[in-house]
């Protein structure tokens, strides 16, 4: 997995990614691949982009690393001259035929079959949705409950300056949609945080609940009384009072990095939680941090090749 973390001040746009790369082996066990892959890019002197999710696409029957296609687009795409919704909607339309996600999602129904009845399970209910499943399933015991299912895919962040000095944030879900995060021209949207990955440690942090808590059982009985959008409302009552509009871009950059180091260390000391135990420390290695401003970009951080 990965985490990365956009911060969007009035004095510019920081960006920050983790370097841990994971995979699946053969077994279907998570290995840690790499804690020295690259998921920041600088596009132009103006946008920038980060990337979360899955690490290497098959391209002519063979695995490549998702940087390979990152810096593929820069060549080819005239990127020195595209705004920054231009680059969120065409490396949208690239991810989207490079993951071929349409004819994993075919084959999903018959992997989840297979996959519960050898738990032991039985898929009793099954609808396929636009980008994924939602399921009933009977447990060992007898008992009906719900799932879903999902592609395993990208999930972007493509930030920075228009060439008439107006900003930009775009989320790019592959599969998914395009959907924009912040704008300076659009009242409500000009600042903030916004982060993708393996969230849940900066849920807690900054937003102070992890939306696994709508999987225990007393506030799903809540939700069905209310309904999520209310119950959402109420738990975002416990989000710190953040002034993004007067954060000093050397604070942005502090609070992204606090924010992955914290996740790192937090991953190292815990197993998942206790109502959902076993997970995968994905977030790790350097923190490579890219600050863009009207004025054009600066590396705070990257990696280097190096001998230890």
């Amino acid at each position: 997995m990965s985490l990365a973390i956009n911060t969007t001040t009035p004095e510019g746009i920081v960006l920050a990614t983790d370097s841990r790369q994971s995979y699946r082996n053969q077994k279907g066990v998570s290995r840690i691949g790499s804690d020295a892959a690259t998921k920041l890019f600088l596009i132009n002197n103006r946008v920038g982009v980060a990337v979360t999710g899955l690490a290497f696409i098959q391209e002519d029957g063979i695995l490549k690393n998702i940087s390979k296609f990152i810096e593929q687009f820069k060549r080819e795409a005239d990127a020195e001259n595209l705004s920054v919704k231009e680059v969120a909607e065409k490396l949208h339309f690239i991810f989207n035929k490079k993951l071929k996600w349409q004819e994993q999602l075919k084959k999903l129904p018959d992997q989840i079959r297979e996959n519960f009845k050898r738990q032991g399970m039985e898929i009793t209910e099954m609808n396929v949705e636009q980008y994924g499943l939602k399921f009933k399933f009977k447990d060992p015991f007898g008992q009906i409950k719900e799932g879903n299912a999902a592609i395993e895919g990208l999930v972007l962040f493509v930030a920075g300056y228009n060439s008439d000095g107006s900003h930009e944030v775009y989320n790019v879900y592959v599969p998914g949609e395009v959907t924009k995060m912040r704008d300076s021209v659009q009242k409500g949207l000009e600042y903030g945080a916004n982060w993708l990955g393996q969230t849940d440690v900066v849920s807690r942090i900054v937003k102070g609940w992890d939306p696994r808590i709508l999987n225990a059982p007393f506030v799903n009985e809540i939700v069905k009384q209310k309904g999520q959008p209310e119950i959402e409302k109420q738990l975002n009552g416990l989000e710190y009072a953040i002034n993004w509009g007067a954060m000093t871009l050397q604070d942005a950059v502090d609070f992204t990095i606090l924010v992955i180091q914290t996740t790192s260390a937090m991953q190292r000391f815990s197993d998942g939680i206790q109502a959902d135990p076993g997970d995968m420390p994905g977030v790790g290695g350097p923190v490579d941090v890219l600050v863009i401003t009207p004025d054009g970009p600066q590396w705070i951080q990257k990696k280097e090749l190096r001998i230890e």
